[in-house]
């Protein structure tokens, strides 16, 4: 029997409303999959170029969203979207999409891409849940914003970071080489 997960989300929230969310997805047990942190700078691999483009071309899946700051980093992604619920044409209103299908399907189709590159089918790219937070305000807005844009430089203070994990003696966690 599989032991039944804690939720992340907040239960009386509508996660299909017209707003704005910041989003982090980790790699599969936080392996060092989409690049490296040199100098300050993520640099991204061919995996991270990958999620990069997944990620740039959602809005041609999901109309209704639009894409704020992000950025891959060497083991995870933050990001921000946006939902927007319009009318169209006589006041109908196309069935909102939730912020877990947007999520979702950008797992599965940078997982897919990323596992035909490197010939791995169904090897799994990302972690089974994400982080979420709905934002609030401006103020909430640009703090976040500030932290993606700033997300390199604490690189070597991240918790996301494995050298910072405890008992990470390095084995096996060296990022995928650049190709």
């Amino acid at each position: 029997m599989l032991k039944r997960r804690k939720s992340l989300r907040l239960k009386s929230y509508d996660y299909s409303s017209s707003g704005a969310y910041f989003i982090t997805v980790c790699s599969y047990k936080k392996g060092l999959l989409f690049g490296e942190v040199s100098n300050d700078q993520a640099i991204t691999n061919s995996f991270g170029l990958t999620v990069k483009k997944c990620w740039d071309d959602l809005p041609n899946h999901y109309p209704q969203i639009n894409l704020d700051s992000f950025i891959v980093m060497p083991n995870h992604v933050h990001g921000i979207v946006w939902l927007m619920h319009e009318a169209v044409g006589a006041g109908l209103r196309p069935a909102p999409t939730p912020l877990s299908e947007i999520v979702r399907a950008f797992k599965s189709f940078s997982g897919r891409r990323i596992n035909e590159l490197r010939k791995t089918p169904s090897l799994p790219v990302w972690q089974r849940n994400y982080y979420e937070h709905v934002i609030h305000d401006e103020e909430d807005l640009n703090k976040i914003r500030e932290y993606i844009t700033n997300n390199p430089l604490k690189w070597a203070l991240d918790e996301e970071n494995p050298a910072n994990k405890q008992g990470h003696v390095g084995a096996g966690l060296r990022p995928a080489p650049i190709e």
